[in-house]
C-alpha cells in the first residue's frame, strides 16, 4: 500500500535524543504508509509560533516534548477537553486545509501513564498513589490516577511554591493532591499502591538510595535513560513492581499514531522497534 507523501516531527529543545522517530517511523512501515516522513526538530520556545505560521497541508501533526507542552496552548485555535484540564499538550493536529485549516491539541501522555501502568498490572481501584515532580507530565499523572480510581494522592515537590501550574490543573480536574516535601518521600512511598516518578535523569538518585528494605505497590520511573534508573532498580530490588518510562513512550506515541493517520497503531512492529533502539551497544 502506498500513500500520498505526509509529514510528522517532534519538536523540543533539545530534541536529538528522542525515540520518538523510531516508534512513528516503525509505525508507517507496519501500516504500509511509504509516502510518509517523520524527523526531529530541535525548536525553542521562542521558534515556536514561527513554526506552527508555517505549517502547510503536508503536515499530519506535530509530537512535542519540553520544554513546549504548555507553550503551544496560547497558539492553538482548539484544544481538546483532556489536555485542556491538564494543562499540557503533547500532540498537534492540523485540521482543514488552506485558509480554513485549524491546529488542535491534545495529550496522549494520560493515556500512555494508564497503559504502562496496566503492563504492571494497575487497571483501577488505585487507592493510594504517589507523584514525584510537578511538571506538566506530573499533571499528566494526576489525570491517569484518577482515571485508575485515586483523585487524591500525594505528590513530593522540592519547592512548593514552583507546584501554582500543578495545583491549578489539578483544581480542573477536580483532583485534590497532597503536597509532600521531596526529602520525605523515601519513608513514604513505599506504602503507596502506585508511584509515578517524573523527575529528570539522575533526580531521583538520592530518593532511591533512600528508600527503606522493602516496598509495596508499583513504580512508573517516566526516564528512561539510563535504563533502568537507579530508582527503577531499588525498587525492583526491595520487592516492587516496576514498568519503566520507555513504556509510556511507546504507549503514547501509539495514541499519536492513531490520531494522526486514522489507522489503529501497529503497537507490536513499534515496540520491536522500541526494544531494538534501547538494546545495549556491544
Amino acid at each position: 500500500m502506498t500513500s500520498a507523501a505526509r509529514r510528522a516531527a517532534v519538536l523540543g529543545h533539545p530534541v536529538a535524543h528522542s525515540l520518538s522517530p523510531v516508534l512513528h517511523r516503525a509505525a508507517y512501515t507496519a501500516l504500509g504508509l511509504d509516502g510518509w516522513r517523520y524527523d526531529a526538530v530541535d525548536v525553542t520556545q521562542d521558534a515556536l509560533p514561527a513554526l506552527l505560521a508555517d505549517l502547510d497541508d503536508s503536515w499530519a501533526g506535530l509530537s512535542l516534548t519540553m520544554p513546549l507542552k504548555q507553550t503551544v496552548i496560547a497558539l492553538l485555535d482548539h484544544v481538546e477537553p483532556l489536555a485542556e484540564v491538564v494543562g499540557a499538550v503533547n500532540t498537534v493536529l492540523p485540521q482543514g486545509s488552506g485558509a480554513g485549516r485549524m491546529l488542535t491539541g491534545a495529550n496522549t501522555d494520560v493515556h500512555g501513564i494508564v497503559a504502562a501502568l496496566g503492563e504492571a498490572g494497575v487497571t483501577g481501584g488505585v487507592a493510594t498513589a504517589a507523584v514525584v515532580g510537578a511538571g506538566a507530565t506530573a499533571s499528566s499523572t494526576l489525570a491517569a490516577l484518577a482515571q485508575l480510581g485515586c483523585p487524591t494522592p500525594r505528590v513530593y515537590v522540592r519547592s512548593q511554591a514552583r507546584a501554582g501550574a500543578l495545583l491549578r490543573a489539578a483544581h480542573r480536574m477536580g483532583v485534590e493532591p497532597r503536597l509532600c516535601r521531596l526529602d520525605d518521600a523515601a519513608g513514604e512511598v513505599g506504602r503507596c499502591d502506585v508511584v509515578v516518578s517524573t523527575l529528570p535523569a539522575h533526580a531521583a538518585d538520592p530518593l532511591a538510595a533512600a528508600l527503606p528494605a522493602s516496598v509495596g505497590g508499583a513504580l512508573l520511573d517516566v526516564c528512561y535513560d539510563p535504563r533502568p534508573t537507579a530508582l527503577s532498580a531499588a525498587w525492583a530490588a526491595r520487592g516492587g513492581r516496576v514498568v519503566g518510562g520507555e513504556r509510556m513512550l511507546l504507549h503514547q506515541a501509539a495514541e499519536q499514531v492513531r490520531l494522526m493517520t486514522g489507522r489503529t497503531a501497529p503497537v507490536a512492529a513499534m515496540d520491536v522497534a522500541l526494544s531494538g533502539a534501547l538494546a545495549p551497544v556491544g
